[in-house]
């Protein structure tokens, strides 16, 4: 029976059985398996989080001694009783109920086992543990094992007090529990760095360059000790010890101990890692001075930075020639990384943190120094000290402020100019205004006080609330397309200007000739008016869109903004005086001016004021070819330098000098002046010298009549009809460009590729002609040459041996990778071996698939040759050098074999004499003398025998072995009686020297068959059966693609230009970081099993898929064939673990992730034992997966340890900590799966946010920690917690932050940042090594790049033709797309894709992403953007390569274009682009536009010029004018106009994308497969799905920018071959596709019906062919792309499905996906946040709907050609009885429908008789016809969705005046008929059976091709269905 009497209890009996009673619970008991131990990561609640390490001590020792397992979790009750007695945390009440029903359980099942009651069987079991355990542990056991053992001791005793009375608990344990709490914290959980471990050292912890960074932590006895701040419970001069600086910091600061731990282990690995970068290990004594320098500089770089840009003193002070210069170096490092560390949120806000430091920095000199203060002449105390001080008073107000502006932007809806986002805060700090907060800072100072309340959610969200809002800071994000001007003005004024020149070039009578002209001349000089004008729209747009910023800026900045305004409003003003002074007989407004200044009038003057206006350009033009000289006047802070360029560029931190080396200058100026005069020669010849004539023709017409009312009949030179005309031509100008960009990028991208050596090994047939060059490749590549090698001869052959045995371990281990991946058989794998022990043979041991057939052709070719000479055949022989080697190979093994088995001394010197003969019978040219070669084939048939039987396995030993000798006697019989012709001889001499004269046949017969349990002599036992057996078709292994692509790529990099790798102990360190938040980690088996509504599995699935890897699993595993489910349960878990590793590696998961980035430690593991080993293992075939099994060795212990120092792989599993304890079956698999994964690799690291609840001033208060763990035993180890100032993720963009809290646990000068999408391969892991050398690589100006990119594999690409083209069109994007943005054009940023940042340049600089709600959605571009304006730059890499996965299905897809479109249109708005458009020079900002926005709004333009285009049209055949124009016989059908449009066809078919497709796959895999796949696309109807995903872009891009509503769309990452319901596909669509298809089918219409009489066919079909193709697209691509689209029972479903959502009614709690009006108010979203300008703009696109109605009424017959403008109006009154008409019947039937059902019936009924009678007066006295009837559609239609579109955007009003339900149901009523258009067709399509087949083979004739027969699949018969009805 427990005993409580050694604590007090609160109250709580000492007896569970007798007085305990049973708590009163607000709710059942928490649900539990009795017979299993607690669930402490579930059940525990938050609040009692101390009690989980009892627990888990608990549930440990349950196993060994359940009673004492009871009193632990009785100890955990009373722990948790007084932590909580009232019970009033969340699920605290419930969790005690629980436990105490178990505990009543425990007491009576359990019983002591040592001793006679409860005090003395704890006491004798915690001496057992100790003596056991922890006594001698230290020695024994590793840290991690200390840890956990330490940590169970301290529990027992806390028991044993608890249990036992104190005066009665032995002295003994008392002694061994004090021993162990002093221990206890040298036994913490430690990451990487043990550094408290005693007894056996860890290797990592003996690395010297460890060893040198510790000493140097350690010297604190020189500093003066901090005094704290006595608090109540401690005195103010208590004992701290102090170990080492950072201990230090953090007793002067008040840093958290956790954040201390972290950044101490952080920095001894920052030290160690850069120390021993140029060092031998025999060099170390203490860490280099220039080691701290550097690193000091590199960290505190953006400080000082900053420091000077303020002109303000740095705080840093070290005295150059300071005996303590080191130790102040680290103090200072130590402090930044400290703040740093513990900043949370504010890492985003980096001269945030360089004030802090800047402040803090003082404090530590002030301790120091030991100074005094002024006044009271006290000891120096710093601003903050205390426990969490730091937290409290520093992190938490700044934190605060960011809660509240995020709380304001309403999650990302509110504009952008009424909340200060992360750059806005930060931007604060740009400011010398920023030291008004004084230190400590004051909270009532500008930057807190926050004086707009949040907004109350019962509020409109477009009312703010009243009360001064805090300006924006150097910039506001207002919503609209004018920062497309304003951010790249130079590109708009030089396309304006030169299609001003050309326009007035192309005029003149001379054409281009005309130029040297003087009036053309003349007049071209009127850009410069233009160019003024344009000028003064720029400065008025910098004040109009600045000007909620104003209040933060310096006065100079916004006297700065009105003189440009002034001075370019002066020049409006001037130009135009000037210019007309200069034209000769002026008329009109010219002449005026002309006369206003006669008295100057002179034609210089003109000029002069051209060349005074153009100064400012022809000054940056000088500058511009002077790049050192313009970046170091941009850069610098110099005050009279800041003085001379106030004009040309605003004061601002980031974006000065963004000028590039004069080489990279002139490659991207040279490719842009080629497409420059490319594009503008092709603008001047095709698009606008041929509309000149007709239009002159047009302009002198006479249009005698309209059609319509025209208002404006008197208009001169037919302007409507010249502005239709040319609208559609002057877009598709300034869009042009885009198109001529994909056509150079091509071009240079494709050249650049070329000379990169890419695609030089792109087939088999190419690797096994060049394998001879791949290990010297490798070797050059791959393998560091030391001192020695270098000054040892490159033909050494022993060097050359070695390097090649190095080549055998990499090669091996990426074969046996492949297999274990099971993309190779077994047999495949031993084909492409190389063996390891090189050293037994003479020539080089090549992989048996190079040498196929070899030695059969060499048998054949022996037995065949009927020459005399050796010389001959030998020559022969030679010829192939695969088969010389073969030949020799197969001799010298086989002797080796021979004299292996051979287990008597006679007879090996009869096979020595047999080879000694043969040996010299070569020399000596008489081999075919003395030896019958004719016989060889008998001899290779009996080895092939014999080496069968040694491979075999052996069940009869006996007999085994009399099989074996049998054949090896017949082999020497062979050999010796009919291959040598003198063979009796040597067997005579034999037996006679025997002296037992037995017959011959006795020889041979003792064999040692002990070998064979040698895997190194077996393999060669492999090996030669697999020469003399192999045949040619072994040469095409592997058959996989997949391997043969990873085969080809590894070894065509070998011989691609990349740096030399140097050893791993000297390579730079780097970190892996992945975000993760809840997608799927190992698919768990009801996924795999479970059926979708065809009774297709994920697993069926991917058994088809991949039916060659799902072989080569089963063969891996050795499933065995039948398996007994009631016998053998444990085989079939098996079974289906692997299965689920299997699978879940073919999808998009995070254990597929989380292999492929292990595979950077195995990789350094092996090279790291290359590197140290010395020639006897290496030859010895010492294998990388060996090193399991030897963790005890020198070797590779070291090899770990130094993998260790190097990589770091941390995920950060944001919700980890609530999947722990969540009840959802899901999120408790994605726990589980991802501590499995913990628990698989040792190394990799978890962290996550953990919400506690704890008590705070008496009430309880969620608090937030970002914790590290690793797996320890079973469960997961907590190495490192920090608390935050609050929830992280509220703040900003999701991903971001994820990614911001877990990156204070990464390591390493380098991070790569990797998606939950990726894949990584070891033979690629191998290159890292040589890419972070890219960092250290010498470049112009010294510039280091900071981010490295890297391409990418899209390994998604075989599920479907939808996923190929997805595929094709990422991996252009990532190979010639980014590698035309590296070079020649230097505008790559970072795109969410595997790059490697340079980790300490970013972590001082906002980290690796921006994380800003809504305007930094695409956060990943954004760390490029940073980098750049931060003095970075990015390169591209394409010598190694990294998995990604994408979207597979046509929904997919659509979501995942619809967020990069969304992101897009918010970097529009971004101050990112608007200072990289401004602050590069005039070519790189062409790169940087048409590479990111620029694209997008291309894409859209397109769009729009298909509606210019055709509104234009419908103006003219509405009008009449067209009519006129063609009818007039001056006039002919000009098709200039169409000719210029087919530029824009060329975008809109997506040729735009398949361009660089195609170069890319013919650099890669040859020009014939890349037009047979451009071919294919085609007829798989590529363009269809690239002109649907046009719109996409289009829609979203411009939504985006018009109204926001840019959000994460999530895209979900699983196999798509479901079928999407009709209901599913509309509410995706609708908006974006199915009505803007509809309005331009439409005017298709509109356009053929009122043209078609005066019009040929020909003509309409040569103007509108490629815009019926977008129609189409648009409104049929998601069924064309959707599985069993045209299958007839799935479109009757369908149907269904849709009328029911149609009709369900929404409201509050009803999701978009139940009803048609939930889904109607989530689209009009956007129009509840968008501003005034949002609103009237979408008024005003509505209004284009009326010109059907006013056009098409006077086409009537019963307008009687009528042209009043009294038609128009009784149209409206025709409009309104309909509207009234259905507004009756709707309110009829919402009044009378039920209750007065005859009522509405007679309503009904009379409202039909009054329509019909209307109907018989308008036919019989109107003339009214049917055509006008059908006409009437066309024409009203229009205009009832113009009101429905108005109503929406005036939602306030039309509720207001209660209109708002006629409206919602006028809507309901469109989406009826566009549903009902588009579902017909869909409908007469599904009758016929052979639609529903041929869309099968053209959705999956990918995955056709691999062999998966997907029309069964998708039918749902499957192989298996016959034995289900068995």
């Amino acid at each position: 029976m427990a005993s409580t009497s050694g604590t007090k209890s609160d109250g709580l009996p000492k007896s569970l059985s007798r007085k305990m009673t049973r708590m009163r619970t607000g709710g059942a008991a928490l649900d539990a398996p009795e017979d299993e131990g607690i669930d402490s990561e579930k059940l525990v609640p938050s609040s009692l989080a101390e009690i989980i390490p009892i627990l888990r001590v608990a549930n440990e020792i349950e196993p060994e001694n359940p009673r004492v397992a009871y009193l632990c979790r009785f100890h955990a009750f009373e722990k948790a009783h007084k932590m909580d007695p009232m019970s009033s945390g969340r699920g605290v009440r419930q969790f005690k109920t629980y436990l105490l029903h178990r505990l009543e359980k425990e007491e009576k099942e359990t019983k002591p086992q040592l001793a006679g009651n409860d005090p003395r069987e704890i006491q004798k079991f915690y001496q057992m543990f100790y003596e056991a355990k922890v006594r001698d542990g230290q020695y024994k056991r590793k840290p991690e094992e200390m840890a956990k053992i330490y940590q169970i001791a301290s529990v027992l005793y806390d028991v044993v007090r608890a249990v036992v009375p104190s005066e009665k608990v032995d002295a003994q344990i008392n002694k061994w529990a004090r021993e162990v709490e002093t221990k206890k914290e040298q036994y913490v959980h430690y990451n990487i760095l043990p550094l408290y471990a005693t007894g056996a050292k860890p290797a990592i912890m003996e690395l010297p360059e460890i060893k040198a960074a510790l000493d140097a932590l350690r010297m604190v006895d020189n500093l003066p000790k901090p005094r704290a701040q006595s608090t109540p419970n401690e005195p103010d001069d208590r004992d701290i010890a102090i170990h080492d600086l950072l201990d230090w910091l953090w007793l002067a600061f008040g840093f958290q101990k956790g954040n201390v731990a972290n950044q101490r282990e952080h920095l001894i690995l920052l030290l160690a890692n850069a120390d021993i970068k140029n060092k031998q290990q025999e060099d170390y004594g203490q860490l280099e001075n220039d080691t701290i320098e550097n690193l000091m500089g590199k960290i505190l770089k953006n400080y000082r930075s900053w420091c000077n840009y303020l002109h303000c003193e740095q705080n840093v002070n070290i005295a150059y020639n300071a005996a303590d210069r080191q130790q102040l170096q680290l103090l200072y490092i130590g402090l930044y990384l400290l703040i740093w560390g513990e900043a949370s949120n504010i890492r985003f806000m980096p001269e945030c943190i360089c004030y802090i430091f800047h402040n803090m920095a003082r404090d530590l000199d002030g301790i120091l120094h030991s100074n005094v203060y002024s006044v009271s002449g006290g000891t120096f105390r710093p601003a903050h000290q205390g426990e969490e001080a730091f937290l409290r008073e520093v992190v938490t107000p700044i934190y605060q402020v960011l809660r509240k502006e995020a709380k304001r932007n309403q999650a990302g809806t509110l504009s952008h100019s009424k909340w200060r986002n992360y750059d806005d805060l930060n931007e604060y700090f740009w400011s010398d205004k920023c030291f008004k907060l004084g230190w400590p800072m004051d909270l009532k100072a500008d930057f807190f006080v926050h004086s707009d309340e949040i907004q109350p959610r019962n509020e409109q969200p477009n009312n703010v609330t009243s009360g001064k809002r805090k300006p924006k800071t150097n910039f506001v994000e207002v919503r609209t397309f004018w920062h497309l001007y304003r951010s790249f003005d130079r590109l708009w004024v030089f396309f304006i200007l030169a299609l001003q020149a050309m326009v007035i070039v192309a005029w003149s009578a001379g054409g281009s000739l005309s130029l040297i002209d003087e009036d053309v001349f003349r007049n071209v000089l009127s850009i410069f008016i233009t160019y003024s004008l344009l000028n003064f729209l720029q400065a008025m747009l910098d004040i109009i869109l600045s000007c909620r910023a104003w209040g933060s800026l310096k006065k100079t900045q916004i006297v700065r903004y009105l003189m440009k305004f002034a001075v370019a409003a002066v020049w409006v003003v001037v130009l135009p005086i000037g210019y007309s002074s200069s034209v000769q007989n002026p008329t009109g407004l010219i002449k005026f001016f002309s006369d206003w200044t006669n008295n100057w009038q002179s034609q210089p003057f003109y000029n002069f004021a051209i060349v005074i206006f153009m100064m400012p350009n022809i000054l940056a033009a000088i500058l511009f070819i002077l790049p050192p000289l313009r970046r170091s006047m941009e850069r610098s802070n110099f005050r009279i330098i800041v003085f001379i360029m106030w004009w040309a560029q605003p004061k601002l931190y980031v974006g000065r000098g963004l000028h590039e080396d004069l080489f990279s200058l002139l490659k991207y100026t040279l490719f842009w002046i080629l497409l420059l005069i490319s594009k503008l020669a092709f603008s001047y010849y095709v698009e606008i010298l041929p509309l000149i004539e007709p239009t002159k023709l047009i302009m002198e017409l006479k249009v005698g009549s309209y059609v319509w009312h025209e208002f404006f009949p008197k208009l001169r030179y037919n302007i409507g009809v010249i502005i239709s005309i040319w609208a559609p031509i002057v877009l598709v100008y300034f869009m042009d460009a885009q198109i001529w960009y994909a056509i150079f990028s091509t071009i240079f991208g494709g050249i650049n590729g070329a000379f990169s050596h890419l695609g030089e090994i792109r087939t088999l047939g190419m690797l096994r002609s060049r394998f001879d060059a791949v290990p010297r490749a490798f070797t050059k590549r791959l393998v560091p040459s030391s001192n020695e090698d270098v000054r040892t001869n490159h033909l050494d052959e022993s060097l050359e041996r070695r390097n090649i045995a190095k080549f055998s371990q990499l090669w091996n281990e990426f074969v046996n990778c492949m297999r274990m991946e099971d993309l190779i058989n077994n047999r495949e794998r031993d084909l492409l071996l190389v063996p390891y022990s090189s050293s037994d043979v003479s020539v080089v041991q090549w992989p048996p698939f190079l040498l196929a057939s070899k030695i059969p052709i060499a048998l054949d070719m022996a037995k065949d040759f009927k020459g005399k000479s050796d010389i001959d055949l030998f020559r022969k022989i030679k010829n192939d050098d695969y088969m010389h080697s073969a030949v020799i190979e197969c001799y010298e093994t086989l002797k080796d074999i021979m004299f292996g088995i051979l287990d008597d001394n006679d007879d090996k010197k009869v096979l020595k004499h047999i080879c000694y003969e043969l040996d010299s019978s070569i020399q000596q040219n008489r081999f075919l003398n003395e030896f019958r070669i004719n016989e060889l084939p008998n001899l290779s048939s009996k080895l092939e025998r014999l080496l069968n039987l040694l491979k075999a396995d052996a069940e009869d030993v006996e007999s085994y072995k009399t099989q074996i000798i049998n054949v090896l006697q017949d082999i020497m019989e062979i050999i010796t009686e009919d291959v040598m012709v003198n063979g009796h001889k040597i067997m005579e001499r034999a037996h006679a020297k025997t002296e037992d004269n037995d017959s011959k046949e006795q020889k041979f017969g003792k064999i040692n068959l002990d070998l064979m349990r040698n895997r190194s002599w077996m393999e060669k036992v492999v090996r030669l059966h697999l020469l003399l057996t192999v045949k040619e078709s072994a040469i095409n292994v592997p058959m996989n693609l997949e391997a043969r692509r990873r085969i080809t790529f590894f070894t065509n990099s070998l011989f691609m230009k990349m740096p030399s790798a140097p050893k791993v102990r000297n390579m730079l360190s780097f970190s892996v970081l992945t975000p993760y938040y809840k997608e799927d980690v190992l698919y768990s088996e009801e996924e795999l099993q479970k059926e979708n509504e065809d009774g297709i599995s994920i697993l069926f699935y991917l058994q088809k898929i991949y039916p060659d890897e799902w072989s080569n699993f089963q063969e891996r595993v050795k499933f065995p064939k039948t398996v007994d489910a009631a016998k053998d349960e444990t085989e079939l878990i098996r079974q289906m673990e692997l299965t689920r590793h299997w699978a879940s590696y073919r999808g998009q998961t995070l254990s597929r992730t989380v292999r492929g980035m292990m595979y950077y430690r195995q990789a350094l593991e092996l090279q790291c034992f290359l590197d140290m080993a010395g020639d006897r293992d290496i030859f010895g075939g010492f294998r990388a997966v060996d090193l399991n099994y030897r963790e005890q060795t020198a070797l590779a212990a070291n090899s770990q340890a130094v993998a260790d120092m190097k990589f770091t792989y941390v995920v950060s599993c944001q919700i980890y900590g609530q999947q722990k304890k969540s009840n959802d079956p899901r999120d408790r698999s994605c726990y589980q799966n991802i501590l499995n994964l913990m628990l698989q690799y040792p190394s990799l690291r978890v962290a996550y946010i953990d919400e506690r609840e704890e008590t705070v001033n008496g009430k309880p208060e969620k608090v937030y920690y970002s914790v590290l763990l690793k797996g320890g035993d079973k469960l997961d180890e907590e190495i490192y917690r920090i608390k935050l100032p609050g929830l992280p993720t509220v703040i900003g963009e999701g991903k971001p932050e994820n990614q911001n809290h877990a990156i204070i646990f990464t390591r390493g000068e380098a991070l790569q940042t990797i998606d939950m999408n990726q894949d990584n391969y070891l033979e690629e892991a191998f290159k890292m090594r040589n890419v972070l050398q890219e960092f250290q690589k010498d470049r112009p100006r010294q510039r280091k790049p900071t981010i490295l990119g890297l391409r990418e594999h899209i390994f998604t690409g075989s599920v479907s033709s939808l996923a190929w083209f997805m595929s094709n069109q990422e991996t252009s994007f990532v190979t010639i797309g980014q590698r035309t943005l590296a070079n020649p054009l230097r505008v790559r940023f970072h795109y969410g894709h595997p790059d490697i940042f340079d980790r300490i340049f970013h972590l001082t600089r906002g980290g690796i992403s921006k994380a800003s709600k809504t305007i930094n959605l695409s956060e990943d571009i954004f760390s490029g953007f940073n980098s750049t304006l931060r003095g970075g730059y990015v390169t591209h890499h394409e010598y190694i390569q990294v998995g990604k996965g994408r979207d597979v299905g046509m929904n997919q897809i659509s979501l995942f274009e619809a967020k990069v479109a969304n992101g897009n249109g918010e970097q529009t708005l971004s101050r990112d682009v608007y200072r990289l458009g401004r602050r590069f020079d005039f070519y790189r900002m062409l790169s940087f536009y048409f590479t990111t926005v620029g694209f997008y709004f291309s894409s859209m333009v397109t769009v729009i010029i298909v509606y210019v285009f055709l509104y234009g049209r419908l103006y003219l055949v509405l009008s009449g004018l067209e009519r006129s124009i063609l009818m007039d016989p001056t006039v002919l059908q000009s098709k200039s106009l169409e000719t210029a449009l087919a530029t824009q066809s060329v975008y809109q078919l997506g040729l735009l994308l398949v361009l660089p497709m195609v170069m890319e796959i013919g650099l890669e895999r040859g020009f014939r497969t890349a037009l047979g796949d451009f071919i294919i696309m085609q007829l798989q109807l590529a363009s269809v799905f690239f002109t649907f995903q046009l719109g996409t872009k289009a829609h979203y891009f411009g939504r985006t920018i018009l109204h926001g509503g840019a959000k994460y769309r999530p895209t979900g990452r699983g196999f798509v071959v479901f079928h999407a319901k009709f209901a599913d596909n509309y509410r995706l669509y609708s908006r974006s596709h199915f009505v803007k298809g509809l309005e331009l089918l439409m005017l298709l219409i509109v356009y053929e019906v009122y043209g078609e009489s005066y019009r040929s066919m020909s003509i309409y079909w040569f103007i509108t062919s490629s815009m019926w193709f977008l129609v189409a697209s648009w409104l049929f691509a998601p069924f064309v792309f959707n599985p069993s689209g045209f299958e007839w029972q799935k479109t009757v479903d369908d149907w269904t499905d849709w009328k029911r959502w149609m009709g369900n009614r929404g409201g509050i709690g009803i999701h978009q996906d139940r009803s048609w009006e939930s889904w109607w108010e989530f689209e009009l979203e956007h129009l509840k946040h968008t501003d005034i300008r949002g609103r009237v703009l979408e008024i005003i696109l509505a209004c284009r709907f009326f010109i059907y109605q006013y056009g098409i009424v006077y086409h009537l017959n019963i307008a009687h050609h009528i042209q009043s403008i009294l038609v128009y109006g009784l149209s409206w009154l025709v409009m309104a009885t309909v509207l009234l008409f259905l507004k009756m019947v709707s309110m009829g039937r919402r009044k009378f429908g039920t209750d007065f059902q005859l009522m509405f019936r007679i309503l009904k009924f009379l409202l039909f008789l009054g329509f019909l009678s209307v109907m018989t007066v308008l036919f019989v006295v109107c003339n009214l016809t049917i055509g006008d009837l059908f006409a009437g559609l066309l024409c009203f239609m229009p205009t009832g969705w113009a009101l429905l579109l108005i109503g929406q955007a005036c939602r306030s009003m039309m509720k207001g005046i209660g209109l708002w339900d006629t409206i919602k149901e006028l809507a309901r009523g469109y989406e009826y008929v566009m549903g009902m258009i588009i579902f017909m067709p869909i409908v007469i399509l599904s009758w016929f059976p052979f639609v529903s087949e041929f869309q099968t083979r053209l959705l999956f004739n990918q995955a056709f091709s691999r062999g998966l027969q997907i029309s069964m699949i998708l039918a749902g018969r499957k192989e298996r269905a016959a034995s289900s009805h068995s």
